[in-house]
């Protein structure tokens, strides 16, 4: 039995209300009345914290509509799931911490209205975001269908997040994006580049105009364009993700051709990795790739 995933990925602008779950409640049941079937809908980064003004005015507001992982918006968004019957990923949140600063944190919840996972971004885009990064990487599994795993935006420029991501066993990678600036240009090859390296799908939504840059993009493990948008007129990118091609890709090659993940055998002598003061030990990836079950989402700390 083939493991489908129908995704939905939403290209819209952030919403500018002190109340936003309402009006997102809205256009959610409205894309699920125009596209049938739907597994998983993805919204941009910060979709739900739309600021305006300055970039003092916008971090001020970002604090002001800061929420925590327990309050009214993250169960109004599981309630939101748990009645559309859908995996859903709302774009990120600014998270408050407990000594004011703030996180800009991607959440899932699964069809019953659980959270069920929630990623820290670990690059955020310095020096224009003040937010505290993250510190580990998060996967999520999708019983009955596969594993995806979470990025947020200028993530996809650091090839660690990725590549960690599909050797904790993502089949796909969400990533959300909320890029005003015209190197969303170069982020469209690094959606395909990412995918081809590691032999995952990608899903890369931007937020719309006026605000973001559009140009979304669904990609597939060999780095083929699925659906894509080239403006950034508002959109709903609309895939069947079959993630039984990631196991075929990954056992038989890229084009037939290329299986990274095999690369190594464990006599292999180990990679000294100095940048990280680390290193690529075979027997680690001969063994370990990928895991047998998703690593647990980490406790609200």
């Amino acid at each position: 039995m083939s493991r489908v995933l129908r995704v939905a990925a939403v290209q819209a602008p952030p919403i500018d209300s002190a109340a936003p779950l309402d009006r997102f409640v809205g256009d959610v049941r409205g894309v699920l009345e125009r596209h049938e079937g739907i597994d998983l809908v993805v919204y941009p980064e910060l979709h739900l914290m739309g600021t305006h003004g300055d970039d003092a005015t916008q971090q001020q507001q970002l604090t002001e509509r800061a929420v925590d992982l327990g309050g009214d918006l993250i169960r109004g968004l599981g309630d939101l799931a748990r009645d559309s019957g859908i995996w859903l990923v709302p774009g990120s949140i600014a998270e408050r911490r407990p000594d004011g600063g703030l996180h800009n944190t991607a959440v899932v919840f699964s069809p019953s209205g659980e959270l069920v996972g929630y990623y820290r971004k670990i690059f955020p885009w310095r020096p224009f975001e003040q937010f505290v990064p993250g510190d580990r990487f998060t996967v999520v599994d999708l019983p009955g269908i596969g594993r995806i795993g979470l990025s947020i935006c200028y993530d996809a420029w650091f090839p660690e997040v990725s590549r960690h991501l599909a050797w904790m066993g993502a089949e796909v990678v969400v990533n959300v994006v909320k890029t005003t600036t015209p190197d969303r240009r170069q982020e469209v090859v690094l959606a395909r580049a990412n995918s081809i390296v590691n032999q995952t799908f990608t899903v890369s939504v931007n937020a719309a105009g006026p605000v973001g840059m559009g140009c979304s993009l669904i990609v597939d493990p060999q780095g083929d364009r699925l659906e894509e948008s080239m403006e950034p007129e508002a959109r709903v990118l609309v895939a069947d993700l079959d993630l039984d091609l990631v196991t075929r890709v990954r056992e038989h090659g890229t084009e037939g051709t290329n299986r990274m993940w095999s690369q190594f055998d464990e006599a292999d002598s180990a990679l000294e990795l100095p940048l990280y003061g680390g290193r690529i030990v075979p027997e680690r990836w001969a063994v370990q790739v990928p895991p047998t079950e998703a690593t647990p989402a980490p406790a609200h700390d």
